[in-house]
């Protein structure tokens, strides 16, 4: 079976597609960064011109999807369509104009999907937690090899942070003092959680965690691994020079696309705070997040 996956998520529209038999099996991907999430996530609004950009890739991708000859398409969108005052109108434009039904997911249902991902590329082997920085939401999972054990979505994605916090260049302290102070007080029942089931190892899930694997790992080409270990120190002195960094330093960097070019700020602080607040002595990669869950998800059970 041909299946075909599409994450709408709210910085980048991606489309996977894969044959299922008793593994997936990945033969075209792409994504598109469709920043569906632009100047008014905050006000729960998908502005005029992302709206349309969301339709244009979606049309683009369904024209691949007739390519490939695809026997099943599953498209989940998340944080941007699931808050947005007219994400229904965004779904209903979507089956209109590219004939594409889109589940709109919860956040508790995204967290699933991640952790069937992480899963996949078998890097979880103690007790973890799994960190998803997306543009409008952050996941985490708190699970061993063979279970969620706690699991919860907030909006504290970069993109929302970005727009509501990230007044200056490079970013000051101020600003991030506010960061940090909206930080403590939204995650405090992650805090418990962790100190219930202690976690020893941070697993950053896809998107900026790539960028960070990206800049560290000058030698790895990042996108053909499934997992990798990040050590903390490199990790933390890159965040730190991140955090200090002009907006026109961060764009000089090779390895980060524009996209990300001020949301690795964001990122960078996030990550920061729950290494520290949790304790956290270990960091790995894992490049497969929602989109391989939802793959794992459709194999035929054995």
């Amino acid at each position: 079976m041909r299946a075909a996956v599409i994450d709408l998520g709210t910085n980048t529209f991606h489309l996977i597609i894969a044959d299922l038999s008793d593994r997936v099996n990945v033969v075209y991907k792409t994504n598109s960064p469709v920043k569906l999430g632009e100047g008014k996530i905050n006000e729960n609004i998908i502005i005029p011109e992302a709206f349309e950009r969301g339709l244009q890739t979606l049309i683009s991708f369904a024209q691949e999807i007739k390519n490939q000859q695809v026997d099943i398409v599953k498209a989940t969108a998340t944080s941007a369509v699931r808050s947005a005052e007219n994400g229904a109108d965004f779904v209903k434009a979507a089956k209109l104009r590219a004939g594409i039904d889109i589940e709109v997911i919860s956040g508790e249902e995204e967290a699933g999907y991640i952790f069937k991902g992480v899963q996949a590329t078998g890097v979880i082997v103690e007790p973890s937690l799994i960190m998803d920085i997306g543009g409008g939401s952050t996941e985490f999972i708190l699970c061993n090899p063979k279970q969620v054990l706690w699991k919860k979505s907030y909006n504290i994605g970069a993109a929302r942070l970005m727009q509501a916090y990230f007044k200056s260049d490079p970013i000051n302290e101020t600003d991030k003092r506010i960061i940090l102070d909206h930080l403590e007080s939204t995650l405090k029942e992650l805090k418990e959680a962790c100190s219930a089931h202690q976690p020893l190892t941070l697993i950053g899930s896809a998107g900026a965690f790539e960028t960070f694997a990206t800049l560290l790992l000058k030698d790895v080409e990042v996108k053909n691994i499934a997992c990798c270990t990040l050590p903390i120190p490199a990790y933390k002195k890159l965040a730190a020079g991140l955090i200090a960094s002009t907006h026109q330093e961060r764009a000089g960097m090779k390895g980060l696309i524009p996209l990300r070019v001020d949301m690795i700020v964001l990122a960078a602080i996030l990550t920061n705070y729950v290494i520290d607040e949790i304790g956290l002595e270990k960091l790995s990669l894992s490049t497969y997040d929602l989109k391989m869950g939802v793959l794992q998800s459709l194999l035929p059970a054995k």
